[in-house]
């Protein structure tokens, strides 16, 4: 697997993951695990999406 996930990327994968396992912890729902989802993709660096619509937000040194 290629990087396609940029560090800026990343960062905003990582926030957006937190935050949605904060409100479902909040809220008492399981739908919080969904954030795990953001939070894989930030540690791998790779998004399947990405490659489905070949996008990518990595330069060549990250």
């Amino acid at each position: 697997m290629r990087c396609n996930v940029g560090k800026t990327d990343r960062i905003i994968r990582v926030i957006i993951g937190l935050a949605i396992i904060w409100a479902g912890f909040y809220y008492e729902e399981w739908w919080g695990l969904i954030g795990i989802i953001p939070l894989v993709t930030a540690a791998i660096g790779y998004c399947p999406a990405y490659t489905f619509f070949r996008f990518s937000t990595c330069r060549n040194n990250d």
